[in-house]
């Protein structure tokens, strides 16, 4: 228990904190501005409204100077600062652009993930994750090969696109070779894939193939959209072509 806490101020305090990381917005201005100073005084909804009662309101708060706030009743310089931060991080959270890549072409993809995938002596899968504006949300890795082939388990697929909540995806994967055409192997994968993501209401947008320089767009060459293959398996190879 924090020093000074009664055990009724204690588990208010548990209580407000569990409410955070389960649900932040159940909690009110008081019971956030409370949580910055960890329960540290009265109770943790008290400081929170007294705080918020001597500047006017949260708005009134957020405009206030530093002086300002370093003199209000119960606060201080130490706890001052800490409301400082938690409002500047706000303000740079609003005005930050957005740092994800767009990524609207096959050549984008290309070129997003050559640097990483040209060079490697072993076959790598990547799983691209996008938004509906084609932001993308995730680049995960989720299978590594050999020289000529590397097996990719769905599941993996799947775990990576849903866990950044995709919309669309695009697959990529690297020819140690050098030449980027796309195998037999390649395409049947990419028919068990597309069957997968029509399960997850996921639009698969391509599958590249990432060579020595060059690379191979299965959507541009007219290789999606086919009917996957009855029976097909857990687990599927990309390969390069012998």
């Amino acid at each position: 228990m924090e020093r000074g806490l009664s055990e009724t101020e204690d588990g208010r305090l548990q209580l407000s904190r569990e409410r955070l990381l389960v649900s932040p917005q159940t909690l009110d201005d008081a019971e956030l501005l409370g949580l910055l100073f960890g329960g540290r005084s009265r109770t943790v909804r008290g400081l929170g409204e007294s705080l918020l009662a001597a500047a006017g309101g949260l708005r009134a708060l957020a405009s206030m100077e530093p002086a300002e706030l370093c003199n209000a009743v119960g606060l201080g310089r130490e706890r001052a600062a800490q409301v400082l931060a938690a409002l500047e991080l706000a303000r740079r959270a609003q005005l930050a652009p957005d740092g994800r890549p767009r990524l609207r072409t096959a050549g984008e993809v290309y070129h997003y993930l050559a640097p990483r995938l040209a060079l490697l002596r072993h076959e790598v899968f990547h799983v691209l994750s996008f938004n509906t504006r084609n932001v993308l949300l995730g680049d995960a890795r989720v299978a590594e090969g050999t020289t000529d082939a590397c097996t990719v388990d769905p599941r993996e697929v799947f775990r990576a696109a849903l866990a950044a909540r995709a919309t669309a995806v695009i697959f990529a994967h690297n020819h140690p070779s050098g030449d980027p055409e796309p195998s037999d192997s390649d395409l049947a994968l990419t028919r068990e894939l597309q069957a997968g993501a029509r399960i997850f209401h996921l639009r698969v947008l391509d599958h590249v193939v990432v060579g020595a320089g060059r690379y191979v767009s299965l959507a541009r060459a007219g290789l999606l959209h086919l009917q996957p293959p009855p029976g097909s398996g857990e687990a599927l190879t990309a390969g390069d072509k012998q």
